[in-house]
């Protein structure tokens, strides 16, 4: 039996290697996506071997990541809940797509991952490869009662790491796992897990990575102008960029002014609350931004219907669903909707916010003449304001004579003067 697994090299993966090469008498391949993680890629593969693997791929998937995942995403203003960006959900249809590649080319017979039996992940991936590779078994190690009952806790995980000589960042004294990619980093677990710790006292800070604490970021705002072009971050201060370099960019500036933290307990598709704290420092400046020029380009009525769309969208990425043909269908819709979202948006950054200092577009709705309270000449007529309010008034007039609603009662008594 031949298995890929997805490896990140981190605590749970560690301790999967061996056990699948033992339990299911099999050869392990593993498996990791390279979208983003930086120094954590370092030494995977002689990790991977000294485990127990017998080979190992890591896949560069970068540019695919933010050009045919995360922007397209952004395109759909996607946030989860009002505050999650949605960072790991998006990662997950990648990271499986490229493992199902790895198994097709290894003709391997199985595919395995290290989610928790708890979480959302092993949904999105699971979803994943039955939309792609229904042919491959899956295994899925924490729902394994053999597996939980080797390892029943994250200390029972570390303490086998340490005896087996596997390095892992994870520590007891430090429980909490990590999830880093181009877009964020997650954390969760272990001291996260109650609600009420605060990471941010200066004895815990340190587990932040990619942005300073707002309080310590430079005194002094830092201005920075983004063009989009059909919904799409091409230049930053005017220097055309691709996908995952202005991602890049974006991140280390936002970072270093505090932006993009985000502490949040969501709704799991398993069905239970979790917390997370999350930093998406350029993601959160790419969102800003494209709202901004959404608001000058984009039609109203278009604009609205899209935003009542948002959250199914939305939830879809969160539950995994990025390849059912109703994420398809209004993936569509919404590149439609971007057709026009042209334009420049010009930011201030100070000490973790995001303030827009300016927008302008050659193909703007907004006209100044229209806008104008200073009487200047335009399409804009007041006097067809007058039937206009006359006829949406209609039904409300009709509902006070003949129905005697709404009722006119203040709590305030009146004084007259």
């Amino acid at each position: 039996m031949k298995i890929v697994l997805a490896y990140s090299g981190g605590l749970d993966t560690s301790v999967l290697v061996n056990w699948l090469k033992n339990h299911f008498d099999a050869e392990i391949i593993t498996f990791a996506a390279d979208i983003g993680q930086e120094e954590e890629l370092d030494g995977l593969a002689e990790k991977a071997k000294r485990t127990g693997a017998t080979a190992h791929y890591t896949v560069n998937l970068t540019d695919e990541f933010v050009a045919d995942f995360i922007y397209p995403m952004m395109r759909a203003n996607a946030v989860y809940e009002g505050q999650y960006y949605l960072g790991t959900s998006i990662a997950r249809p990648l990271i499986a797509k490229a493992q199902i590649a790895v198994a097709r080319a290894e003709e391997a017979d199985a595919l395995a991952h290290g989610a928790t039996g708890k979480g959302n992940d092993q949904v999105r991936f699971e979803l994943t490869y039955a939309a792609l590779a229904p042919d491959l078994k899956v295994i899925s190690p924490w729902r394994m009662d053999v597996f939980r009952k080797a390892f029943p806790g994250r200390r029972e995980m570390i303490e086998y790491c340490r005896r087996e000589g596997v390095p892992v960042e994870a520590s007891a004294k430090k429980p909490y796992s990590m999830d880093r990619n181009l877009l964020h980093i997650s954390y969760e677990a272990g001291i996260l897990e109650d609600p009420w710790f605060d990471p941010t006292t200066r004895e815990n800070r340190g587990m932040f990575k990619l942005t300073a604490d707002p309080s310590e970021a430079p005194d002094d705002a830092e201005y920075v102008e983004l063009e989009f072009e059909r919904g799409d971050c091409v230049a930053v201060d005017g220097k055309r960029l691709g996908p995952a370099d202005a991602l890049t960019i974006l991140n280390r500036l936002a970072g270093k002014h505090g932006i993009g933290r985000v502490d949040l307990v969501e709704n799991r598709f398993v069905g239970m609350k979790s917390r997370g704290v999350y930093e998406t420092p350029g993601g959160t400046i790419l969102l800003h931004a494209r709202k901004q020029v959404e608001s000058i380009t984009l039609d109203r009525d278009l604009e609205h219907l899209r935003d009542s769309l948002i959250p199914k969208y939305a939830e879809l990425v969160y539950n995994g669903f990025w390849y059912a043909p109703e994420r398809e269908a209004l993936q569509a819709f919404f590149d439609k909707s971007q057709e026009s979202v042209s334009g420049t948006v010009r930011l201030k950054l100070y000490k973790g916010n995001v303030i827009t200092v300016g927008r302008k577009s050659p193909v703007s709705l907004y006209d100044e003449n229209i806008a104008s309270m200073e009487g200047v000449a335009s399409d804009y007529n007041p006097d067809d304001a007058t039937g206009f309010i006359r006829l949406q008034g209609l039904r409300l007039r009709a509902r006070r004579r003949h129905q005697s609603l709404p009722v006119v009662e203040l709590d305030t008594k009146l004084t007259r003067e």
